[in-house]
């Protein structure tokens, strides 16, 4: 009987659940052990313009990808989808960005295709659900979490439970609250001044873009302003641009009142934040926090509220959503 040579290991196959966070730009994909382990992890372009179909066929590609990386089958699969879910269907509300997903089967569509079991949630709920299972929020019984993004994302905690209403909404839509009612950019709510609309990553390439518009001196000014993104005005912040200084201190202030608000409403012990702005903490972290901090009113006074960034950045969605699927594997 043939044996292996004695310098090779072999390694036991690893039982994994797929993970997919389809977000407004990209998405994130990823073979998640029981343990919250990330294996095989990739990022693709939504192409959030070509319609359902297309998504499902890019989730399968990259399902049949991690697959072959892993070398057998996952045994159930989990997706996180912005607005209003339905666990059996998919999106049943979308606040935009996704064209043509609101009731689209894509839950069972992938069950079929897979031939697992699948189920969905809200991309930002599976955040907080991976905070309290693998992250930051271990062992807490309330907690905040905060995607920021494309848009931005939220998913509460309360003592203990991740809720779900008959309305699928709860604890997700906190960046609809509006913080400057005055003013403001409407928001696809109807209304002007959301968080959503102050507060994401978007909005502060599309406060940086306006300021371009009107001719203000830059060294962003030669660029042409579609191509004005998030990282874009990071690089001016780091070259000392005084538009992006001062348009990130400005958008600094923004997510900080709606922090503000959103520790009125749901008293977390930490708030946690997540997604691709996070990468570019460093620039405005600390100045969030004195601003909470200073404005809050809670108990013990002086007490300050844990503003922090998640370990898992990019892929929060991801390890919620396999969190979610581990339970009917």
């Amino acid at each position: 009987m043939s044996r292996a040579p004695k310098d090779i290991v072999l390694e036991p196959a690893v039982d994994y659940v797929l993970g997919f966070d389809v977000g407004g730009t990209r998405i994130k994909a990823g073979a998640v052990t029981q343990k919250g382990k990330l294996l095989g992890e990739m990022i693709i372009p939504t192409g959030a313009d070509h319609g359902p179909e297309a998504l499902v066929q890019s989730l399968l590609a990259l399902a049949q990808s991690i697959e072959k990386k892993m070398g057998y089958a996952a045994l159930a699969a989990g997706l996180g989808l912005p607005g209003a879910i339905q666990p059996d269907l998919g999106i049943v509300l979308l606040p935009g960005r996704l064209k043509g997903l609101e009731k689209f089967p894509i839950v069972p569509r992938l069950k079929k295709a897979l031939g697992v079991p699948v189920m969905a949630d809200n991309d930002a709920r599976l955040a907080m659900i991976a905070e309290k299972e693998f992250g930051l929020a271990r062992g807490k019984k309330w907690a905040l979490t905060l995607t920021i993004g494309t848009g931005l994302g939220s998913g509460v905690m309360l003592d203990g439970k991740i809720l779900r209403d008959p309305h699928l909404q709860f604890g997700t839509q906190a960046s609809h609250m509006v913080i400057q009612a005055a003013g403001g950019r409407l928001c696809l709510t109807g209304a002007r001044g959301t968080a959503e609309m102050l507060c994401s990553a978007t909005a502060l390439a599309q406060q940086v873009r306006d300021g371009l518009a009107r001719g203000i001196p830059s060294i962003l000014s030669e660029r042409n302003p579609t191509s004005v993104d998030f990282a874009a005005v990071l690089e001016g912040v780091a070259r000392r641009d005084r538009l992006c200084v001062d348009e990130l201190a400005h958008w600094t202030t923004n997510l900080g009142w709606f922090l503000v608000s959103a520790v009125h409403a749901y008293a977390p012990e930490v708030v946690i934040l997540a997604g691709g702005a996070t990468h570019a903490a460093k620039r405005f972290l600390k100045p969030l926090r004195d601003h909470v901090n200073r404005h809050v009113f809670r108990w013990p006074v002086g007490e300050a509220v844990p503003i922090v960034v998640s370990r898992m950045k990019d892929h929060a969605g991801v390890l919620g959503a396999a969190a979610q699927a581990w339970l009917m594997a």
